[in-house]
């Protein structure tokens, strides 16, 4: 998929963070995008911004207000969506949210709701939109995190949730080749969006310590990696340097990388420890 003009892309999680971000460059692209999202009053607003950056008149840009951790809802919603719309040429599962916290804190609720959101709802959405798709081919797009990979410290079930997803997007990328259909998944870092402020509320102090000096991307730069991914065709989408980086010593030196997140850990727990019997 070389050009995006023409095309109909269906984005999840679409009203704000890398979705709007993507929504925003695909629109100025001339495509055709439908945002689904579950707060109507910020989707609706979504999709104003998206419209004001369509360069051709007649380009198609539309809201679905849908709760895509919602199986039933989903199962109603989106072949509805396909057939008044067609088919998605570019679909980009990028729905997510993470409540970082202590293993031992995490209550059987947060782990279903964050499986729900973050995995669950890219499996049904591809399996909803796939009878549509194939045939005539097009592109899936999966938004993991750097936290898929790397098993990061407060990030329990939110690291379960993004490592399966990577692994459900290497079955699909085998299973829908015959299709024609490319499948990717994006491995964002740290990322400026709404979802990071809200992460940043509950992070414990080890798990700052460890994105301290991480550089920060835009939720735009993030868009326009995944965007030139899909070009090329890559199955694995890691923006920025330092998410390259901590993916190549992953491989090929993960004892190096524990020790560096251990010491890491331990210093912060001293700190905190300082600082409890100081006060």
């Amino acid at each position: 998929m070389r050009s995006f003009a023409g095309k109909l892309a269906l984005l999840t999680g679409g009203s704000s963070g890398i979705g709007l971000a993507a929504a925003r460059r695909l629109a100025g692209e001339g495509a055709h995008v439908i945002l689904v999202a579950r707060d109507a009053a910020r989707l609706e607003r979504a999709r104003s911004e998206v419209a004001g950056c369509a360069r051709a008149p007649g380009q198609r840009i539309v809201a679905c207000s849908l709760d895509v951790a919602d199986h039933a809802a989903v199962r109603a919603r989106i072949p509805s969506l396909c057939s008044e719309y067609g088919a998605p040429d570019l679909l980009i599962n990028c729905a997510g949210r993470a409540r970082p916290g202590y293993f031992e804190h995490i209550s059987p609720e947060q782990l279903d709701d964050t499986l729900r959101v973050n995995l669950h709802s890219a499996f049904h959405v591809t399996q909803a939109a796939l009878p549509f798709m194939r045939g005539r081919g097009g592109h899936i797009v999966n938004v993991s995190s750097i936290a898929g990979f790397l098993g990061v410290f407060g990030y329990a079930d939110y690291s379960a949730a993004k490592f399966a997803l990577i692994g459900l997007s290497e079955v699909l990328c085998s299973e829908l080749r015959p299709h024609k259909i490319r499948v990717s998944v994006l491995c964002p870092p740290d990322t400026d969006t709404p979802g990071l402020v809200a992460e940043n509320e509950t992070k414990p102090p080890e798990t700052r310590a460890l994105s301290q000096g991480a550089k920060l991307l835009s939720a735009d730069a993030v868009a326009a990696e995944l965007l030139r991914g899909v070009r090329r065709g890559r199955f694995l989408i890691i923006p920025g340097l330092d998410g390259k980086l901590i993916y190549l010593l992953k491989r090929l030196w993960p004892g190096a990388v524990r020790f560096f997140m251990h010491r890491t850990v331990r210093g912060a727990q001293a700190d905190r420890s300082t600082g409890a019997r100081a006060g």
